[in-house]
């Protein structure tokens, strides 16, 4: 690996650990992370597909109030410097991103432990009316996340693809590769139910039972899904719009006339 892609990979791979706490641009999601990973090392194909894989195994990670998720971050740079660099399998991948996880969640829950100093520091400059010793304080915060991701996954992808990493990883037990790759299957599924239950839309449901009946007895690929996907939000938010202008017409006493009516008439004809 070249040295220009060891300081691209620290970059990206600084973002990551950044973005883990901003929430913002989600660039520590895993299709994020893999693809840009994946960008930096030269197989952008391969870092989109394990990233597709890993984010539906992250959808319903969330952090809950003090309640840290698993790392979604380091397991996505890391893993797709192992599948990538270490030459291991997209499988294998997988397998590895769900210990990574777990132990990019106990790594972030000691930084952000080490940054309570920092948040009585920006205290004492807030009564001081030190506005830049709190933008410091700040700015502290996210270098330590950053390097929280990025030390380790430029430590790895150094010896990454050497013999001895590769004999390391290949001497894994398959009944645990196998064991984690089918927890992680388990994780999609528990992710996705997150996902449903914090939408609490009873009324999109039957959409999701057609999706999954439609993958399951025809063969219609994704770009068929994201069609139908898309007929189906456009009839929905149709039948929303005709949903409130019967209830605004309902308020307002049929609005003088059938005025309500005529709108949703012409709503209609759209």
């Amino acid at each position: 690996m070249s040295e220009v892609q060891l300081i691209l990979l620290f970059i990206v791979a600084a973002i990551t650990g950044m973005a883990s706490v901003l929430d913002e641009a989600q660039f520590h999601r895993p299709i994020i992370a893999c693809t840009l990973t994946g960008m930096v090392l030269g197989d952008t194909t391969t870092g989109v597909i394990l990233g597709g894989t890993l984010e539906m195994m992250a959808l319903g990670w969330m952090n809950v109030g003090a309640a840290m998720a698993p790392d979604a971050a380091l397991a996505s740079v890391v893993s797709a410097i192992l599948v990538i660099v270490g030459h291991q399998s997209i499988g294998a991948g997988i397998a590895l991103a769900v210990p990574l996880a777990a132990a990019g969640q106990v790594l972030t829950i000691f930084v952000r432990t080490i940054t309570v100093f920092f948040q009585h520091l920006a205290d004492k400059y807030a009564d001081e009316g030190n506005t830049r010793g709190i933008e410091l304080c700040h700015l502290a915060g996210l270098i330590l996340q950053a390097l929280r991701v990025a030390l380790p996954a430029v430590a790895i992808a150094m010896v990454a693809g050497t013999d001895t990493v590769n004999n390391a990883l290949n001497s894994i037990p398959e009944v645990i590769t196998r064991g984690l790759q089918v927890a992680g299957g388990f994780i999609v599924v528990v992710g996705y139910a997150m996902v449903i239950n914090l939408m609490n839309a009873q009324k999109l449901m039957v959409y999701f039972f057609l999706g999954f009946l439609i993958a399951v007895f025809t063969d219609v690929n994704l770009i068929g899904f994201g069609a139908i996907g898309a007929i189906c939000a456009y009839f929905h938010i149709k039948d929303m719009q005709k949903d409130i202008a019967i209830q605004e017409a309902a308020m307002t006493g049929g609005g003088g006339g059938g005025g309500a009516d005529d709108d949703i008439d012409d709503s209609d004809l759209m």
